[in-house]
């Protein structure tokens, strides 16, 4: 006699199935913090890179055209391409350092290009009055040109963060995709349960870092939200 198959949303491969989160909470959440770790590493150490290149590219003019068209390049290189090629070009091998490494790349044209707009914005009268101050120049760019242009780089950090928890899906192509690796199992096997979750939990990602962003960068600049008020 063949055994009855339990009747419930898995069974059924339903789009919502309650059971599905309970069985499966531990994979999930498993997933969302190896998604959660590529993310932050691989814009920390994008930022990390960015910028003292950006400051090279402030100084001298020649070298910008450099910067800015060699991390454009990158950026254009598909990103199923590009972690293909950091397995053998860096010796990491398939390993999660490979999409952390790749998602660095990727987070320099952004974070670049903010960096120097946010520097370049700062008054010439401000930093005129620095340098009557007797600021030296590493003082002045701590004190007050990074702080003037944070607004314009903590809008680079955003869009390199949102765009890396879309990219990490990508690298369940070596194995290290975060929720992404159950995305495609999910629309390999045509489980619609995971598929929806996962899909889900990548949107929600996005919008909870995005909103930490946005409210690091309003404790750091009070003084945007006050003129805002105004």
């Amino acid at each position: 006699m063949v055994p009855a198959v339990a009747d419930n949303c898995l069974t059924r491969n339903e789009w919502i199935c309650g059971k599905y989160y309970s069985t499966r909470a531990s994979d999930l959440a498993s997933a969302v913090g190896q998604h959660v770790h590529i993310v932050v590493v691989s814009v920390l150490l994008g930022f990390v890179i960015a910028f003292p290149l950006a400051l090279l590219a402030r100084r001298y003019r020649k070298l910008e055209l450099m910067v800015v068209g060699i991390t454009t390049a990158i950026y254009t290189i598909p990103s199923l391409a590009l972690f293909s090629l950091l397995v053998p070009i860096s010796g990491l091998g398939l390993s999660i350092n490979t999409v952390i490494v790749g998602l660095a790349l990727y987070s320099l044209t952004v974070l670049v290009r903010n960096m120097l707009d946010g520097l370049r914005a700062v008054p010439a009268d401000v930093k005129e009055s620095a340098i009557g101050m007797g600021y030296s120049s590493t003082r002045m760019l701590f004190r007050v040109e990074l702080p003037l242009a944070l607004p314009a780089i903590m809008a680079g950090l955003r869009v390199a963060t949102v765009s890396a928890v879309a990219l990490t899906t990508v690298g369940a192509i070596v194995g290290y995709g975060g929720l992404g690796t159950l995305l495609i199992n999910g629309n390999n096997t045509e489980f619609k349960a995971q598929v929806l979750a996962t899909s889900v939990l990548c949107v929600l990602l996005a919008v909870i870092l995005d909103v930490l962003l946005v409210g690091t960068q309003r404790l750091l600049t009070p003084w945007t939200s006050k003129a805002v008020a105004r």
